[in-house]
Parts: structure tokens; C-alpha cells; sequence
């Protein structure tokens, strides 16, 4: 049961900082759900363009995203940019395309891994 003494701001500021607190988590959180949505269609694109399993698809950007230094939701639009006509930076194109040529290696029937 909360009381109106909880809902009033205090002298020293508190609350507010509360407030604050709550609204910046919020915001990361948020950003948090979106670059997951990001990363999860951009797993679909190569899913579908090469293939491959979700879990692939998975490696093949995290993969591509340390070889290059960006972060993972940056590549992930990237990838879903591309599925939509825009060209890939070149040199994330190669990596792309290197990281599908190793994955698919790895996964071929027979081979151990």
C-alpha cells in the first residue's frame, strides 16, 4: 500500500534522482529490445539468402562484426539494409561473404567441425 507521503518530492533530491535513474534504464532497455529485433531480422535475411540455421546465421554476423570492429546491431542493419537493395560497405561484404564461405564449411556434411 503506498501512501501520498511516497509521491512527494523530498528536500534533498532523491526522488528526482530516482526518476532519473529509472528513465535512463528504461531508455537502455529499450535500445536494448530494438537491436535484438535488429540482430533477429537480419539473422532471417541470411537465414533465408544463404540458407543456413538461425544459429549460423548468428555466428556469421557476430563473426563479421569482431573481424571488422562494429558493433553487432550495426551490422545486423546493415544486413537487413541490403536485403532491401541498398549495397553493403565493401569491405563488409567480404567479410560477410567470407564468414558464410567458413560457416558453410564447418557445417558441410562429414566434416567434423
Amino acid at each position: 500500500m503506498t501512501t501520498s507521503r511516497e509521491h512527494r518530492p523530498r528536500a534533498d533530491g532523491t526522488r528526482d534522482a530516482t526518476v532519473a535513474r529509472l528513465e535512463q534504464e528504461n531508455a537502455q532497455l529499450q535500445h536494448a529490445v530494438d537491436s535484438h529485433a535488429t540482430v533477429d531480422q537480419a539473422i532471417g535475411v541470411l537465414t533465408a539468402a544463404y540458407r543456413m540455421p538461425p544459429a549460423t546465421g548468428f555466428e556469421v554476423l557476430r563473426e563479421v562484426s569482431q573481424h571488422i570492429n562494429v558493433k553487432l546491431h550495426m551490422i545486423a542493419e546493415a544486413v537487413i539494409a541490403w536485403a532491401l537493395g541498398q549495397p553493403l560497405p565493401e569491405s563488409w561484404g567480404h567479410q560477410l561473404d567470407a564468414a558464410v564461405q567458413r560457416r558453410s564449411r564447418c557445417e558441410a556434411p562429414g566434416n567434423p567441425g
